[in-house]
């Protein structure tokens, strides 16, 4: 890697100051010796992702070298976090990686750059027109998507085909998944998955399968406490029979997935979006496949395709023209395409995917296909989530863990949630 690379965040003048003598770390605006632009680019993801990103970086370098890129990376819960400080500082990074549901609360509090300002140097006519406008506020275009993703629900192929339990097919409801979960722990002695009920994306699959939604279009809650009860009193019972992991393993679920129980070689399989998926095989190198996520019992499908992240530039950037080159480079460069691969999912340039796509190897080709074995059989995506749901996927998890250490009947959590949820998307 490069020697001016850096993985920590800088959050006051003075250590900004420090670190840009240091390590090369500089803030918004500004320049380094020989009067170089220096921008700050930062993302969450695995080390697989990290590599791609850093062999990115390089060759953007490389064809701009006006321009000094410092990068840093972390797990999504972590990133989430130290990002969230960074913003409510006034020191948000030049160019940031954000998730379809940051998208409304950093648009709506000022973070963000309008990018239809920088269009002589960003280019999007060649990106699926619905998918570019889900990073649009009030008709603005604050993000522009990276990749096309989807839940999945990735498996260690090895311990499955040991286990007798026929692989899965081309689709299951959730009863036959939680069957299939049980089998599997039976016939491992290993919870057969992640307990999904921690996870709010797993939820929005459940209900989305039942003609239901996470929200309104209006941004209020689109699902009851009874509902919520249904959900966490399904996935209590599988952990309790022990066909899901237990409360000590999910609470540490951190974002990445070396701290899930497949990553840790204490579960079979493990819910999670494709493309960091990518970073099971290290952990898990007898293989890892795919297979979709369950239906609602008649069939219909909950999981859909969107985009799996954005690139988003400062509002407080002392370089808005560097960084949309940057962002440019991330999203419409061919060789950039090819190194990055679906590590943030399938390239949305449509003109880059058709190209990219057959030179596609390894998993990044096990996504790809995966991805078009679901074309046409999805529903169309939400609309982006309110601002107030960054904040409720940790309300979410916490109430739940209430729940996995039997501190909390399922109907009082979901209660409880219900009530800070209304509250939190009223403020």
């Amino acid at each position: 890697m490069p020697g001016h690379r850096t993985k920590g965040f800088c959050a006051s003048a003075a250590a900004l100051a420090l670190c840009a003598v240091l390590a090369g770390c500089s803030g918004p605006g500004e320049t380094v010796g020989g009067g170089k632009v220096v921008l700050r680019y930062t993302w969450w993801g695995n080390p697989d992702r990290a590599e791609r990103t850093e062999q990115a970086v390089a060759m953007f370098e490389k064809q701009h070298p006006n321009i000094d890129v410092t990068t840093s990376f972390s797990g999504y819960d972590a990133y989430k976090q130290k990002l969230a400080t960074q913003a409510a500082g006034g020191d948000a990074p030049d160019v940031m990686q954000l998730d379809y549901r940051q998208i409304d609360q950093y648009a709506s509090g000022g973070v963000l750059l309008d990018l239809a300002k920088q269009k002589s140097v960003l280019r999007t006519s060649e990106i699926d027109q619905g998918l570019l406008a889900t990073g649009r506020v009030d008709d603005v275009q604050y993000a522009i998507p990276q990749g096309r993703g989807t839940e999945t629900v990735a498996y260690d192929v090895e311990t499955w085909k040991k286990s007798g339990v026929p692989l899965p097919g081309e689709s299951w409801t959730w009863s036959q998944w939680a069957d299939t979960m049980r089998a599997l722990a039976k016939k491992t002695g290993k919870p057969g998955a992640t307990d999904p009920g921690q996870s709010e994306d797993a939820f929005e699959v459940w209900l989305r399968g039942q003609g239901k939604a996470l929200y309104t279009e209006d941004g209020r809650l689109g699902f009851t406490a009874g509902d919520l009860t249904r959900w966490w009193t399904f996935t209590d019972k599988l952990r309790r029979e022990g066909a899901v992991s237990p409360a000590e393993q999910t609470t540490q679920l951190d974002g990445s997935v070396e701290n899930t129980p497949l990553g840790r070689g204490k579960s079979v399989t493990d819910a999670n979006w494709d493309a960091p998926a990518s970073g099971f095989l290290a952990l898990v190198p007898t293989g890892v496949a795919l297979a979709p996520m369950p239906s609602g019992e008649d069939g219909t499908p909950g999981q859909y395709f969107k985009p799996s992240m954005f690139l988003g530039v400062s509002a407080n950037t002392g370089h808005p023209k560097e960084a949309a080159q940057l962002v440019d480079f991330m999203i419409n460069d061919r060789q950039a395409a090819k190194i990055l691969g679906a590590s943030r999912g399938i390239p949305v340039n449509e003109t880059i995917r058709d190209a990219v796509g057959p030179e596609l190897k390894d998993f990044d080709k096990t996504i790809a296909d995966f991805q078009t074995s679901l074309d046409g059989k999805l529903k169309d995506p939400p609309q982006a989530p309110p601002s107030g749901d960054n904040a409720l996927q940790s309300t979410f998890q916490r109430d739940y863990d209430q729940v996995s250490y039997a501190r909390m009947s399922p109907r009082k959590a979901a209660e409880n949630y219900v009530t800070e949820a209304k509250a939190e998307l009223r403020s």
